[in-house]
C-alpha cells in the first residue's frame, strides 16, 4: 500500500503522471469541502480542513491562500511527521461581508515534493442577525468543573421574529434563549450557554443550532470552542514509534504530567511487544518519564495499540495510540 512504502517508492509515478502527483497530497485530508449553512453577521464562523500525514517521509505545508477576502487562512502545525496531524482553519469573515460567499483555498506542499490540495468552502452570511461576542470561547477549563456563557442575539427588520428552540448534539452543552427586547421591528434575546462538570477532557468544538420561525435559513449555528484539561496528561497524544527491521527493538519517552503530585500504578497495552520500564522511584511526582520500548516481529506492517496509564488519583484512566511499523524483512 502506498502509505506504508512512503512516497519514495512513487517517485516515477509522480514524475509521470501530474494528477497523481497532487492525487497523493489530496489523500492526507478527511475532506475537502464545507458549507457554513447560514450564519449570522458578527458570529465566528471557523472550519479547520484536518490532514494527516500518512506517509514515511516528513510533510512540509509552504503556504495557504485564498480565492476570496470573505475567509481567511492559517496553517495549524505545518510541518507533520508520520501519524501526526495538522490543520488549514478556514474563518469565514462574517464581520465584513453579507450574503451568498464561497471560496476556494489552495494548500501548496513543497516537501517532501511539491503539489497542490484545493479546498472549498461557502456559506450565507445573514444581515438581519448578529451575535455578540461572536462564539462561546471558553479557553482552558479544569475537567469536572462547568461554566457558563452569555451572549446576545439581534434581529433587525421583522418584530415577528422568534427563537422557538436552542439545540444541541453534544450532551455536554446546553442553552438557553431569554427574550429581553421587541421593538419597532427589532428583537434581541439573551443566550445563555452551559458546558456542565461531566464533559471529558479534550477540544470542544461544536456549535448550538438557534431554532427559529424564518422560512428560509431557519437555523442558525454558534460556535462552541474550548480545551477541558485533564487531572492527567500525557506527551506526545500519539507516540510514533518509527520504522524497525524484524526482531529489532526501539526505545521512546512519554511524559506523564499531574496538577499535583501523583503515582503511576500501572501501565497496560493489549500487545506485548509494546514493554514499559517503571521507575525505581515510586514516590508521589507532578512529572513523570515513562521508557517505551517496541519489539518488532516477523509480520511487516503497521502495528497500532493502545496505552493505558493508570495513576492513584481516581480519575479517568489517560490513553494514548501508539503506532509502529514494521519493515519488510531484506
Amino acid at each position: 500500500m502506498l502509505r506504508k512504502i512512503g512516497l519514495g517508492g512513487i517517485i516515477l509515478v509522480l514524475a509521470c503522471s501530474p494528477c497523481f502527483g497532487q492525487e497523493w497530497a489530496k489523500r492526507m485530508f478527511k475532506t475537502t469541502e464545507h458549507g457554513f449553512g447560514a450564519v449570522a453577521h458578527g458570529s465566528k464562523a471557523e472550519y479547520r480542513f484536518v490532514f494527516e500525514n500518512i506517509y514515511l517521509e516528513d510533510i512540509h505545508i509552504a503556504n495557504a491562500y485564498t480565492s476570496c477576502s470573505c475567509t481567511s487562512v492559517r496553517v495549524e502545525n505545518p510541518s507533520v511527521k508520520t501519524y501526526e496531524q495538522g490543520a488549514i482553519v478556514v474563518h469565514f469573515n462574517t464581520d465584513s461581508f453579507r450574503g451568498q460567499r464561497g471560496a476556494t483555498i489552495t494548500v501548496t506542499i513543497d516537501r517532501p515534493f511539491p503539489a497542490e490540495v484545493q479546498l472549498h468552502v461557502r456559506g450565507y452570511i445573514r444581515g438581519d442577525v448578529s451575535i455578540e461576542p461572536g462564539s462561546v470561547e471558553l479557553g482552558s477549563i479544569d475537567q469536572g468543573n462547568a461554566v457558563d456563557w452569555n451572549l446576545s442575539v439581534k434581529h433587525v427588520g421583522n418584530g415577528n421574529w422568534r427563537i422557538l428552540d436552542v439545540k444541541s448534539s453534544n450532551p455536554h452543552i446546553s442553552a438557553e434563549a431569554v427574550e429581553t427586547g421587541r421593538y419597532y421591528g427589532n428583537v434581541s434575546y439573551a443566550l445563555k450557554v452551559r458546558v456542565d462538570a461531566s464533559a471529558p477532557a479534550g477540544y470542544l468544538n461544536d456549535h448550538i443550532m438557534l431554532v427559529t420561525n424564518d422560512d428560509r435559513d431557519g437555523q442558525i449555528p454558534v460556535l462552541v470552542e474550548g480545551r477541558i484539561l485533564p487531572g492527567i496528561s500525557v506527551s506526545p497524544t500519539a507516540l510514533f514509534m518509527g520504522v524497525v527491521q524484524p526482531g529489532r527493538k526501539v526505545t521512546k519517552q512519554l511524559v506523564v504530567k499531574g496538577k499535583k503530585p501523583f503515582r503511576i500504578l500501572e501501565i497496560s497495552c493489549d500487545d506485548e511487544s509494546f514493554q514499559f520500564h517503571a521507575s525505581a522511584d515510586q514516590s508521589p511526582k507532578q512529572l513523570h518519564l515513562v521508557p517505551v520500548t517496541f519489539q518488532a516481529g516477523d509480520e511487516a506492517g503497521k502495528v497500532v495499540e493502545t496505552i493505558r496509564i493508570k495513576t492513584d488519583q481516581g480519575e479517568t484512566t489517560p490513553e494514548l495510540t501508539a503506532y509502529a511499523i514494521v519493515a519488510a524483512a531484506e
